[in-house]
């Protein structure tokens, strides 16, 4: 048994005229060399992006030498975990494989090619864009959400250009890649089936094992977990066994919120002989012991882990950059757990970027965050014929073997949207009876799933109904999208049941914007600000979403503070009501949680790793304890949900108040609310005698929900008028009047300093003390009902 031999160093990357000459970093993508070699300016940067199409449009040459002294071993191939995308591998010359998807890993027979000292390895990567293009001309017309010809090709869609991110069409060898020598039998496959039923843990190992020309022997296969050891035999030439083991009363692995997270090494060995020390090939695995199902019954949607009911507090992901070998473990674990400290315990893998890397899932085992993971289709038609079919199977065959021990992995989507863009977008009629990846959704990967990950439950797309008879977005089925609400409507207008994408948008922070745009001044509608705007409309639907709350911004910074505010209010409200419902609504998976890049999107962590105001939000609305406001029937009600293993006992105050802050009206009352449960007691001070002048406040504990009759343009507010006291890291908030929303941005002084809490109302008299992760002696503060005519920022 032999490691893999990296082969990263040496590499050289040019463009088939030999035009453009770089040296290259493997892992990586042709933007990321040019851009390291001073040859192109930085894409996120400004309108550089639009200079920059003419690389996927380009053929590039990835070449590098290495040394070969052979090894004795019977096979030796050329390992590719990652090539970006349509690739023509040729070793001394000789071609010894091709590849025609991002998603997917290739194993190449290398010893054929290979010779005793130097030797040179070629990798020519064709343009992505002419290659899908062509098999679109074959294979005829799809549409979809954009024009590029993403869904011809087995690469990250994205790529391509999305409303919040760049047209970036990259090439490259993304992954680690090497040479691996064996002799005898090697593990290709190991895939443990785990379940759980009356104390016992069961691991069925299902080991697949490739063998050289000239092995027929029997072989032996052992796992061992927790203490358990098994031992099984492979007869002479038999490819594949399965090996069960059993272990008592096994520590249960649980989502974050619902207890811990134990995982447990599970090692297999492949060898000649039983008990023998000479290993031909060894496999070591994490698992956890946990029971994952989705509930559909009348309608529902409802995970359920050990049999428990998990209200999904979710985020969908998309690829944290453009580039993604630029993505390690450690950016992801700071990503991760910004997604923990906002009390989430749902990540949804979108669609049309990418199966993560092993980083990613390894993380989310440790953290108890629940991975939805879509299959790599979006937002359009997909052929179903020849070789796309291919390509689809195999990459789902590979990466479902790949992430199926992963005990965070919770749910298998077909798809994002395109069922729904079947029924609703106008799809049928350029169609013209041609596939459009149905086949895919309701047979091909239900039936990959159900194979080789039989533990783990499967959904045809999202949103999806349940049926093809029955609307794909139909609120009463199962899993939906919301979109009129920032497409079309006020952010107030939600409906619910499980929601697994509804968001709004919002400027990047500000350090971000004048990072990434050089406009002087910057405006909204600035060139640059512009160009890092990708929704269609996008700044009409921001302005449209401001005209119902607030009076017409002024300045830049108006405009930047309030449409951050409408974002974070737009969620908050959104999360909040879906909580309110459960069990009837059993999630909400906010779209999104992070960028790629730095733009204007529906993000909470801009492409910067900087947090919005709705992030702060968004911790405040996914708390384990959450007291809310909700409008039921013709009143107001107080609904307390409860995320936690114990009873509370919510002691409530509720008020309404004058805007001066005095006290109008106030009851009390205690709400028990069981573990993960909800309790709602109807306001009887909810009816106001002038509702521009009154507001509504509700307290249990350190809990306090907020409620305002009217939007704040209509509002009698008094203006603000506060004191602020900054202490190296402290900055203390002391209110003389109602201050709502009151935020502070430090990143204007120093962008690297960040503050623990934003959007903080208070009544007269009360104060908030914020910490800065570094000191900054005049933070800029804004709040919504600051005085008229005053400087953008006190």
């Amino acid at each position: 048994m032999t490691p893999l031999r990296p082969l990263h160093d040496s590499w050289t990357v040019r463009s088939a005229s030999g035009e453009v000459v770089a040296p290259a970093a493997v892992p990586g993508c042709v933007h990321t060399d040019l851009l390291a070699a001073g040859l192109i300016p930085d894409p996120y940067l400004d309108a550089n992006e639009d200079a920059l199409t003419w690389i996927g449009g380009e053929e590039w040459h990835y070449e590098s030498a290495f040394e070969w002294d052979g090894t004795g071993h019977e096979r030796t191939d050329l390992v590719c975990e990652g090539l970006d995308t349509v690739a023509r591998i040729e070793l001394n010359g000789v071609v010894i494989g091709q590849s025609a998807n991002m998603h997917r890993s290739y194993r190449f027979e290398a010893a054929r090619a290979l010779r005793p000292g130097a030797n040179r390895l070629s990798v020519v990567f064709s343009s992505a864009v002419e290659h899908a293009e062509r098999l679109r001309e074959e294979l005829g017309f799809r549409p979809g959400a954009y024009a590029a010809p993403y869904n011809f090709i087995r690469k990250m869609a994205c790529n391509f250009g999305w409303d919040w991110g760049p047209a970036l069409v990259t090439a490259g060898i993304w992954k680690p890649i090497g040479l691996h020598s064996w002799s005898g039998a090697r593990l290709a496959e190991v895939r443990p089936v785990v379940t759980v039923e009356g104390g016992v843990g069961r691991v069925a190992v299902h080991v697949e094992v490739e063998r050289s020309a000239r092995s027929e022997a029997q072989l032996w296969v052992t796992a061992a977990v927790a203490g358990v050891t098994v031992v099984g035999a492979l007869p002479p030439g038999a490819d594949s066994a399965v090996v069960e083991l059993e272990v008592r009363d096994p520590a249960l692995w649980w989502p974050r919120g619902y207890g811990e997270q134990p995982l447990h090494e599970l090692e297999v060995t492949l060898a000649a002989a039983p008990d023998s020390g000479d290993v031909l090939d060894r496999r070591q695995v994490r698992i956890g012991f946990r029971t994952v199902e989705l509930d559909t019954a009348a309608g529902a949607f409802t995970l359920k882990v050990n049999g428990v009911a998990v209200f999904a507090k979710g985020v969908n992901w998309i690829p944290d950059d453009c580039f993604p070998s630029r993505i390690g473990r450690d950016r992801y674990a700071a990503r991760l757990a910004q997604a923990c400290e906002a009390g989430v315990n749902l990540m949804r893998v979108w669609g049309g970027g990418l199966y993560e890397s092993d980083d990613f899932y390894d993380l989310c085992d440790e953290l108890g965050l629940l991975v939805w993971q879509d299959f790599l289709f979006a937002c359009a038609a997909y052929p179903e014929e020849r070789p796309l079919r291919e390509e689809v199977e195999a990459e789902a065959r590979q990466n479902v073997a790949r992430l199926m021990p992963h005990p965070s992995l919770a749910l298998w989507c077909g798809n994002n949207e395109n069922i729904w863009g079947y029924a609703d977008w106008n799809w049928r009629e350029p169609l013209e009876g041609r596939t459009w990846g149905e086949g895919y959704y309701l047979d091909l990967l239900p039936g990959i799933v159900g194979e080789l990950d039989p533990g783990r439950p499967y959904w045809p797309g999202s949103p999806y109904s349940g049926s093809m008879d029955v609307h794909p977005n139909d609120p009463g089925h199962h899993n939906i999208h919301i979109w009129d609400v920032w497409n079309e409507r006020d952010y107030t207008a939600y409906t619910p049941r499980f929601v697994a994408e509804f968001g709004f948008q919002a400027p990047a922070a500000y350090a971000t914007i004048r990072r990434a745009v050089s406009d002087e001044p910057p405006a909204p509608d600035s060139p640059g600000l512009l160009h890092h705007q990708k929704a269609i409309d996008g700044n009409r639907k921001l302005a449209a979403g401001l005209e119902a709350h607030f009076p017409a911004p002024v300045t830049f910074d108006d405009w930047h503070y309030l449409t951050q505010v409408n974002q974070a209010r737009a969620i908050q409200l959104g999360a909040e009501h879906f909580r309110s419902l459960w069990p009837h609504c059993a999630g909400t998976v906010v779209w999104q949680l992070n960028d790629c890049w730095p733009v204007t999107s529906w993000s909470a962590i801009d492409g910067d790793g900087r947090k919005k105001p709705l992030f702060h939000a968004l911790r405040r609305a996914y708390a384990d304890r959450l007291l809310t406001v909700q409008p039921r029937g013709e009143g107001l009600a107080v609904v307390a949900v409860n995320d936690g293993p114990e009873v509370w006992a919510a002691e409530v105050r509720a008020v309404r108040h004058a805007m001066d802050g005095s006290e109008l009206r106030a009851e009390s009352f205690t709400l028990e609310v069981e573990p993960r449960g909800a309790a709602t007691a109807h306001l009887t001070i909810a009816t106001p005698g002038d509702p521009a002048r009154e507001l509504i406040t509700v307290t249990a504990g350190e809990r306090r929900a907020w409620w305002f009759f009217l939007p704040d343009k209509d509002l009698d507010l008094p203006a603000a008028d506060f004191t602020l006291t900054v202490e190296g890291r402290e900055v203390l908030v002391e209110a003389h009047t109602l201050v709502r929303d009151l935020t502070i941005y430090p990143d204007r002084v120093d962008p690297d300093a960040e503050v623990d809490d934003q959007l903080v109302t208070l009544l007269p008299g009360e104060s908030h003390r914020f910490t800065l992760s570094r000191p900054v002696a005049e933070p800029p503060v804004r709040c919504v009902n600051e005085r008229r005519g005053e400087a953008s920022f006190r």
